[in-house]
C-alpha cells in the first residue's frame, strides 16, 4: 500500500479521504452560509480550497490542481431563468474561471432547451439533492 499526504486528503491507491479538518470545515460552512455553504463543504470535502463569494453572479470559488470553479447554487422550485446562466458565465470567465451551476434539492428543474443553453456557454450543470 501507498500513501500519499498533502493538500488536506490522503490518497490510497487513488482513493481520497476526507481528513477531520476539512470534515470540521465543510460543518463550519454549512452552519455559517446556509445551502450554499453546503454545497462548498462537499467540495472542500473533496479536496478543494474553497473562497466564499456570496456575491449576486457567484456563490463560492473552488480551486483544485489549478483549476478553478465559480459556483452559483440554484435552490428554488422551477427553471433557473437564463439571465441567471448569463451572468454566471461571465462573472466565471471574468475570473477566470469554469462555470458551475449546482441545482440544490428536488425543486429545481431543467429543461432540455436551457441545458443546450448551459451547454453552449459553457457551464456545468450538477445536482445535489439535500
Amino acid at each position: 500500500m501507498r500513501y500519499i499526504y498533502g493538500h488536506g486528503y490522503i490518497v490510497e491507491e487513488g482513493i481520497e479521504v476526507t481528513t477531520g479538518r476539512e470534515a470540521f470545515e465543510a460543518k463550519l460552512l454549512a452552519m455559517k452560509y446556509g445551502v450554499p455553504g453546503k454545497v462548498a463543504g462537499l467540495y472542500r470535502s473533496a479536496g478543494y480550497q474553497v473562497d466564499m463569494v456570496l456575491a449576486e453572479d457567484l456563490d463560492f470559488v473552488a480551486r483544485r490542481k489549478g483549476e478553478g470553479l465559480g459556483v452559483k447554487v440554484f435552490q428554488e422550485s422551477g427553471q433557473p431563468p437564463e439571465e441567471l446562466l448569463d451572468k454566471l458565465s461571465a462573472a466565471a470567465k471574468e475570473r477566470g474561471l469554469k462555470p458551475v451551476l449546482v441545482l440544490y434539492g428536488a425543486g429545481p428543474r431543467i429543461s432540455g432547451e436551457l441545458r443546450e443553453k448551459a451547454r453552449e456557454l459553457g457551464i456545468s450543470v450538477r445536482r445535489v439533492r439535500g
